[in-house]
């Protein structure tokens, strides 16, 4: 069937009218689409958010869980020494008291600055940072024993934790045989390192020269 000039005359209005309603529900869809998709991400981001509120809430349990079970720890820790400022006029009257009440033969000691320690075995120390001082100790004794008493006294005592890093024994005099009389026969020197853990806000800070 051929449509002359007449009949498109009498189509063109319903044609138009069916152009104008499939580009409206095309865009009705797409406008539709890109509610959907808004939709989806929107509702994805809430849940990403409430997960990470839910894994928030849960960590803070087991924060506060572990500060609960360490806290007296911790406190025993400060308590002890090993834990904020050095201590060394303590470590020096424990050292007096303990050559007093094991009555040993005179004792010299020094002590340097304190400076950051990083041992091998301590890897992992968390937000805090290790400082040690080096103590050394000239003395002289009856026999090793004093020397292994005077260290086991320090380490049993609430003072900081320290370690016996270097000691050198000599003899005082030539017989092999110790006197059975209060002399000294042997001279030690040693070194021990006082530990004390601080975090990185109170840590020792290099001097800087005006």
């Amino acid at each position: 069937m051929k449509l002359d000039k007449q009949d498109w005359r009498k189509l063109q209005t319903p044609l138009l009218v069916l152009g104008v309603v499939v580009i409206t529900v095309c865009g009705l869809f797409a406008a539709a689409q890109v509610y959907s998709t808004n939709q989806e991400t929107a509702m994805q981001t809430q849940k990403n958010q409430l997960n990470a509120a839910r894994q928030r809430y849960q960590s803070s349990g087991a924060e506060k869980d572990m500060i609960t079970a360490y806290f007296p720890l911790y406190q025993a820790l400060i308590s002890k020494g090993f834990v904020g400022e050095e201590r060394r006029i303590e470590w020096v009257e424990e050292l007096r008291a303990q050559h007093n009440i094991h009555k040993l033969f005179g004792i010299k000691y020094s002590i340097s600055p304190q400076t950051e320690y990083k041992p091998t075995f301590m890897t992992d120390l968390g937000s805090f940072v290790l400082h040690r001082s080096i103590m050394k100790l000239d003395l002289d004794m009856l026999h090793e024993g004093d020397l292994l008493q005077l260290t086991e006294s320090l380490n049993s005592k609430k003072t900081s934790p320290f370690m016996l890093r270097d000691c050198e024994i000599t003899r005082l005099n030539g017989s092999s045989v110790f006197s059975h009389q209060l002399i000294a026969n042997l001279h030690a020197q040693c070194e021990l390192d006082w530990l004390t853990l601080r975090e990185p806000a109170t840590a020792i800070q290099p001097e800087v020269s005006p």
